[in-house]
Formats: structure tokens, C-alpha cells, sequence
């Protein structure tokens, strides 16, 4: 990475030696990347303020300003059907299980939903479901065809990496030609759920039957080596270590550096959100504010090659989100008309566009409304 020149040095908190991360801030404004042993070390500093300085170096980098974008999005779930059985998620029901909620949305319900987002003036849909043997390649492509003929102006970001390793497993293709053939029915990008924690040890524990990192990994880089872009996301709070997030960061970090330099497309943006134990089969406790604030910030620093930051307002609230626009976020996400997955664990905020933009400029920030490429809109 080159370097750039250096900006005005800032006096860090100074405990004792284990809190003296002055040399790690002077590479931060020498624009050097940081270690996976300094990324570690971050996480063990006391101070947030330190942590959210530094963040906001990298923010004003890579996105100078104090605009915070957002987009006009509806989360649409097509399936509650899901043979995975996470542990971490109360959303879905196993197939055959004849549970009376358990369902997958006809054309009709997907038409009234994309109807309403339209009239709100809505420009993207973000569709993922559970892992339903049922549904096979061909009732993707159709679907992605029909969204595309009757709503071409919502841009298509929709199915995980989870969703997209199995259809291509149970339709017994490559990963390449799946993706390929689903770009050519109107996918255009890729939502990075499922990634939980990128390290086996933890989705052995959490999630044993889903894709391993590798495979999650390999997915994204195929997406965007066949020209779809995406982003990439952590749920973290389970049962991971300070280590196991180093390592998911760092592992996106690389994938990120080999895609820009190899790919049409890349990673557009980064967001963490807490596991939320409510009614789950893991349980739990709920990660703090503090420990959000801490994980986003050393995120932004970490992540130096991800043009944005997306803030989680959805699983921290509101005012958590406010707070976090000062440690390195620059995107406030999306306005919530439908969230099934996260409210199913018990969380259940949600704004409309209005109050998004009050909760930005309450912030002292500018908002900007964006679509999925992040062009103002």
C-alpha cells in the first residue's frame, strides 16, 4: 500500500504498556496497513475514544466528508424453509415439519411487497430465504427474470453465499457457471449474510451443517470474478474470540486485496451486527454497545481496502447507530419496511425515511440518499 502523507498526530490514552498504541496510529496516518497481531492489540485497548479517532482517520480517507448515505430498501424473505438448523437463528423451520408458519411467498405476495417499496420511491430489494430443497436453479432464474421484466428500476441484491452454495450443489454445477447463469436471469449483487464468523471453529459450533469459510470465501470471489459485486458481513458475540474476529477480518482484507486486483468486482461494503440470543437453540448473552462500538471501529481501521461502513441501527438501535457515525461508519443502511430475522430473535427496531434522516442530521452528519453502487440518488 503506498503511503500518504502523514496527518496531524492526535495524544493516545497511555495506561501502561499494554495500552500504548501509538505506533499502530502512526501507521494508521502514514496510510500503512496494520498487522493481525496489531489488529489483535486493538482490541484489547481501553480506550474508545482512541479507537474511534483512528476509525474516522480511515473513514475521512476513503470516504472524505460528513455525508452519511442510506438507502430506501425492503428486506424480503421468499423462504422460512431451512434443512441448516443454526443454532443462533429462530427464523427458520425445518422442511417437512408441516409447521403452520412455515412458508415460501408466491409471485402475488412478491409483486404487493416490491409494489410498496416502489411507491416509497425504493430502489433496492434484499432477498434471502432459508436453504429449501425444493427450490431449484430454474425457479431462481425465473424468479430474478420476472423481478427484473416487471420492477427494472429495483436493483436485485439477493441471495447469500449460504443460499448460493447450495443451489449450486443440489443443481450440480460449478460455482462459475451458476453464478453466471443467475447474472444472466438479473442478479446484480450479492448480500454478504451468513458469514457469521469466518474461522471453522466457531461455525463448526454455531452453524455444523453450513458452508465452511473456504467455501463462504470462495463463493464471494467467484461473484466477483464473474462481475457481481457484493458485501461482507460479521455476526459476532456467539462464541468467538478477539481471535477468531482478527481472522475474519483479515481473511475478507486478503479476498478483498485479490479481487480488486483481479476481478470487474470487489466487496462495496462492510457491516457487524451482535448475535442476538432471544429464543434461539444456542442462547446466550447479548454483546454490549461498547463491544459494537469497539468491533466497528477496529473493523473501518482493519478493513482498509472496503470503500464503506455500514452501521447496524437494526440490531443496536437507533441511538447506537448515531454514535457509531464517529467511529469510521459512513452508511447508515437501509430503512427497514421488513425485517423477519433479526425481529424473530427479538429485536425490532425499525424508522422510516423520515426519521433516518433526522437521526443523520441529529448526528451532525448530512444524509444522502444512495442505491446499492452507492450513487447518490
Amino acid at each position: 500500500m503506498t503511503t500518504a502523507t502523514a496527518l496531524p498526530t492526535t495524544t493516545l490514552t497511555k495506561r501502561g504498556p499494554e495500552s500504548d498504541i501509538s505506533d499502530i496510529a502512526d501507521k494508521v496516518f502514514d496510510n500503512i496497513r496494520i498487522s493481525p497481531d496489531e489488529i489483535l492489540r486493538l482490541f484489547h485497548h481501553p480506550n474508545l475514544a482512541d479507537l474511534a479517532m483512528l476509525a474516522d482517520v480511515v473513514r475521512q480517507r476513503l470516504v472524505p466528508g460528513h455525508d452519511v448515505t442510506y438507502i430506501v430498501s425492503r428486506n424480503i424473505n421468499y423462504t422460512n424453509i431451512c434443512w441448516v438448523r443454526c443454532s443462533f437463528c429462530n427464523f427458520y423451520r425445518t422442511p417437512g415439519s408441516n409447521a403452520p408458519d412455515s412458508y415460501v411467498l408466491t409471485r402475488d405476495e412478491i409483486h404487493q411487497k416490491l409494489t410498496e417499496l416502489s411507491a416509497l420511491g425504493g430502489v433496492e430489494m434484499l432477498m434471502q430465504g432459508g436453504l429449501n430443497p425444493k427450490l431449484k436453479l430454474e425457479w431462481y432464474e425465473e424468479l430474478l427474470s420476472w423481478m427484473r421484466d416487471e420492477f427494472p428500476h429495483i436493483i436485485r441484491h439477493c441471495f447469500s453465499p449460504a443460499e448460493l452454495i447450495y443451489i449450486a450443489k443440489i443443481s450440480k454445477l460449478s460455482m462459475h457457471e451458476m453464478l453466471t447463469r443467475l447474472k444472466a436471469a438479473g442478479l446484480q449483487s450479492i448480500p454478504g449474510g451468513g458469514a457469521e464468523i469466518l474461522t471453522d471453529r466457531v461455525r463448526n459450533f454455531i452453524s455444523p451443517y453450513k458452508d465452511t469459510a473456504d467455501e463462504w470465501l470462495n463463493c464471494m470471489e467467484t461473484a466477483h470474478a464473474v462481475g457481481i459485486y457484493s458485501t461482507a458481513t460479521m455476526m459476532y458475540g456467539s462464541i468467538d474470540t478477539f481471535e477468531d474476529r482478527v481472522e475474519h477480518l483479515v481473511r475478507l482484507r486478503n479476498l478483498q486485496d485479490i479481487s480488486m486486483n483481479n476481478s470487474p468486482a470487489h466487496f462495496r461494503a462492510f457491516a457487524a451486527w451482535n448475535y442476538q440470543p432471544d429464543g434461539t437453540e444456542l442462547g446466550g448473552l447479548r454483546a454490549s454497545g461498547f463491544d459494537y462500538l469497539r468491533t466497528i471501529a477496529i473493523s473501518r481501521i482493519a478493513l482498509d481496502n472496503f470503500p464503506h461502513m455500514q452501521a447496524s441501527w437494526v440490531t443496536q438501535g437507533p441511538k447506537i447507530g448515531q454514535i457509531s457515525l464517529g467511529y469510521g461508519v459512513d452508511d447508515f443502511g437501509q430503512t427497514m419496511m421488513e425485517e423477519n430475522v433479526v425481529s424473530a430473535a427479538g429485536c425490532t427496531f425499525a424508522v422510516p425515511i423520515s426519521e433516518m434522516e433526522r437521526l443523520i442530521t441529529d448526528a451532525g452528519y448530512t444524509p444522502a440518499r444512495r442505491n446499492t453502487r452507492y450513487e447518490r440518488v
